[in-house]
């Protein structure tokens, strides 16, 4: 059969143009959103009096036919058909006859596939949310275990200061939460309609653009016409999303690798989400966050494949757009399986206690609580309070024992200055609590930070807290 475009052409397609140039085997993922904006755009015409009410109804039976062809596995998708609005309007025509010619009316494959597309792209970006949000349910019951659980805090991976490890989780709640304002944010600033605007200049029928826009729970019609049809922001906005929430998952997932080794033993997750060797018995590889960083490079490359394709389009529609979709539907595939993989990961993981807590003993976690105390117990100028503590380090390095568990007498040699309270100072628990002001990472501070984290889900998912 002919082509629908091809009335201006003498000759028909050649195969390798057709293998080219189609999009149907991956935009007729877009079937449900395609088939919706034909629905609305048939309500408005027949509401205009641009269709009649009996072709509206051959028009809507028609495409609740073809829905249920696709949905049942019937439909035949054909490549000779380019892509998902030829293959779908084909059928509908071979369906119910000359009223599905009719159904193109006042619109272009250009506003089209930009509702399908746009559409998709905030659905998934409502889905995402709610699955970072059953993420950090899930960060937020392991981390009211932990609030009194020490660990090292580190800068530049060595011993810094002790924290408790709720407090570290709640860098990545910290994260995941402004990952989720993004979304929120791209979701509300895309949520437009761009059905109306037809090929590049708008339309000369009597359409009521709001109509649709309203039926397709739209927020309201897009500005300009030009601009819409070429607009693919909304893409990049989601790729550059999931980026971002993919490194902090990268991150974290960096963490998880190091803290189940044996160098480490702070975690150590379950047989469940973990792989053997090959050729090792005793191996039980941490699979699980490798992969997760693995694919935070293969999200990057969706990113940057979609801004190489827009950086130098003039206006308006260019068939390089047709590269804007299966960058994006690999991203969200990926970041939706990640999301639901790293949540079991860590529901399922064994938290080694006794390990961080000993760990907070190797390399003089209290030395900055020291140079504090010289401060504002003694009066000492911290420049000179932290060339004491350095002696101070300097000397339990020499008794080989931590600087927490230093003889008083030890520091009194050093510094005469120094009186007997400075043992609670340096004690690995005080340390931590010491650090009380706002953000801090006293155990009082951190369960305020839970129950900040725990308050901004619940605003909007009670029912995700358990």
């Amino acid at each position: 059969m002919d082509k629908m475009w091809s009335g201006r052409f003498s000759a028909g397609a050649a195969n390798l143009l057709d293998q080219f140039n189609a999009s149907i085997m991956f935009d007729k993922k877009l079937y449900r959103e395609d088939i919706e904006g034909s629905l609305a755009h048939a309500q408005m015409l027949a509401k205009q009096g641009i269709l009649t009410a009996e072709e509206l109804k051959q028009i809507s039976d028609g495409l609740n036919q073809v829905t249920a062809e696709i949905e049942s596995g019937k439909f035949e998708w054909k490549i000779s058909d380019e892509d998902l609005h030829m293959g779908i309007e084909k059928r509908l025509t071979a369906l119910i006859g000359d009223a599905g010619k009719k159904l193109h009316t006042a619109r272009s494959r250009n506003d089209q596939i930009a509702v399908d597309f746009r559409r998709y792209v905030l659905r998934k970006n409502l889905e995402i949310v709610h699955a970072l949000k059953l993420l950090m349910s899930e960060i937020l019951i392991t981390a009211n275990k932990h609030t009194q659980t020490l660990i090292p805090g580190m800068t530049h991976l060595q011993h810094a200061q002790p924290i408790n490890f709720a407090f570290h989780l709640g860098a990545y709640l910290s994260m995941f939460k402004r990952d989720i304002e993004r979304f929120e944010s791209s979701y509300e600033r895309n949520n437009i309609s761009p059905l109306g605007c037809a090929a590049l200049a708008g339309t000369p029928h009597n359409i009521d653009r709001d109509m649709t826009a309203e039926l397709l729970g739209f927020s309201g019609v897009s500005v300009n016409c030009l601009d819409t049809v070429s607009d693919r922001d909304f893409a990049l906005e989601i790729l550059f999303n999931i980026s971002t929430m993919m490194m902090h998952i990268s991150r974290l997932s960096e963490e998880l690798v190091m803290w189940s080794s044996y160098e480490f033993k702070f975690i150590e997750l379950s047989d469940e989400y973990s792989t053997g060797s090959s050729i090792m018995p005793q191996k039980k590889n941490p699979d699980v966050p490798e992969l997760l960083r693995g694919k935070t490079g293969r999200v990057y490359g969706s990113l940057m494949g979609l801004l190489t394709v827009m950086k130098a389009l003039p206006l308006a529609y260019n068939k390089d757009t047709q590269e804007d979709k299966e960058g994006v539907f690999d991203a969200v595939e990926t970041a939706e399986i990640s999301l639901k993989i790293l949540k079991e990961a860590i529901k399922t993981m064994e938290v080694k206690t006794q390990n961080m807590n000993s760990a907070c003993k190797v390399g003089h976690l209290s030395a900055t609580d020291l140079a504090d105390y010289l401060v504002q117990k003694c009066n000492i100028p911290f420049r000179e309070a932290h060339f004491i503590t350095g002696k101070a380090v300097a000397k339990s390095e020499e008794l080989k024992i931590d600087l927490s568990d230093i003889e008083l007498k030890y520091l009194q040699e050093i510094d005469s200055r120094i009186g007997s309270d400075v043992l609670e100072f340096l004690s690995i628990k005080n340390s931590m609590n010491a650090r009380n002001s706002a953000g801090g990472t006293s155990t009082k501070r951190t369960e305020e930070q839970l129950e900040y984290f725990k308050n901004f889900i619940a605003k909007t998912n009670p029912e995700l807290l358990v």
